[in-house]
This record gives C-alpha cells, structure tokens and sequence, in this order.
C-alpha cells in the first residue's frame, strides 16, 4: 500500500466526517443531497460484499466496515432523524437517469461475468456518477454552505489521490484496472469546476455560489 492510496482513504474518510458532524451540530441536512447519499451507500453496499468472502488485511476491513456504517448513518440522520430539514424540492434528480444506463454497462464491461465481478464493477460505474445529484442540487438552489463545500473539496480529492495511487501501482507494480481508472478520471472530471470555485471563492472567505439555471 502506497502513501497516495492512504492519503486517498484519510481524504475520503474526513469527507463524510464532516458531513455527519455538520449535520449532527445544526441538526439540520439542509443542503445535503439524500440521493447523493443514498446512491454512495449503494455504492459500499455492493463493493464491499467480499467482507464476507475474501480477507485482505485488518486495516482494509476495519475501513470498510466503517464507509458502510457511515454511509447508512448518514441516510438515516437525513431520511429520519432531521427529515423535516431535508431540501426534497431541490433533491429532483432522477436517479433512474444514472441507476439504468450503468447497470446495464456493468453487464457489458466488467472483468468477469459472475456476480460479485458484476456488482463490483457496478459500484465502480455507479461511484463515479454518484455526486451529481448533489451537484444538480447546488446548481439548483445557487449556492453552497462553506461546510459543504469542504465536503465536496475532501471528496474530490479522494478521488484525485486514487488517481495518483493507480498510476504509482503501474510504475511500481504493473498494475491497471481500466474500469477503475476510466471510472475515476470522469469522476474527477466531474469535480474540475467546483475545484476551481472552492480555490478562488471558498479558501478566500467568500461563499460558494453558482448561476441559477434557467
């Protein structure tokens, strides 16, 4: 395990700590997408179904028992316990608009067709595409929470780190995942505007805002 792999899991890690604790102290989810949530939960549930099959180390288990709990905690505070704060006009994007289309490429394109293999690479695809509901939500209200923001940075920065940790593993050890690493690069890609947006509005003070569509 290399040092961008840890840094990547340390980064992915503080970004949903954040969001629980700025949840929890204004016990409110205001601004939260639920579906981006619901989809990340998803995302761990069929990724890490090998929990239960193949052990690969103390800290590789410990980490993923703990992305599962925080992901299905995190839905509950929303769906739940602060329900009557959660923005359900602005959390609008249709879900079947991702769920459909990379359901069906994980049939296509995955490295074997058994069913692990399958929901694994599901969880890769889905991943990648998981934060749009919460972006859409953004561009929708015109604006983001500071706090949010951080949430949103860390996780981009996560995946940034992966990037570099699967170019390291090819230097180092030959290894390629293209499902991972394609997957990882849109997710990136993904976060490009809001990066910039984060280093010249948000680290200066000033609060993340965006045009409202039309």
């Amino acid at each position: 395990m290399n040092i961008f792999r840890i840094l990547g899991d340390v980064s992915h890690l503080l970004a949903i700590i954040i969001l629980l604790l700025k949840i929890v102290k204004s016990k409110s989810c205001a601004g939260i997408s639920g579906k981006s949530q619901i989809l990340f939960a998803l995302v761990f549930t069929t990724r890490y179904l090998d929990l239960f099959t193949n052990f690969i180390s103390a800290y590789n288990t410990v980490m993923k028992v703990i992305f599962l709990i925080c992901a299905y905690v995190t839905v509950y505070m929303i769906y739940v316990k602060f329900r009557k704060t959660f923005d359900s006009e602005n959390d609008s994007f249709r879900l079947e608009f991702l769920l459909v289309p990379v359901t069906g490429l994980s049939f296509l394109e995955n490295h074997s067709f058994t069913p692990l293999e399958i929901l694994w690479t599901f969880s890769i695809y889905l991943e990648s595409v998981a934060i749009l509901p919460q972006l859409f939500m953004i561009s929708k209200t015109g604006e983001a929470e500071t706090i949010t923001t951080h949430y949103l940075f860390f996780l981009g920065l996560y995946r940034a780190l992966y990037i570099a940790n699967w170019v390291w593993r090819y230097h180092t050890e030959n290894f390629y995942d293209q499902i991972a690493v394609v997957s990882g690069v849109v997710q990136t890609i993904f976060y490009c505007d809001f990066f910039y947006l984060y280093v010249t509005k948000v680290l200066k003070g000033k609060k993340l805002s965006l045009p409202m569509p039309v």
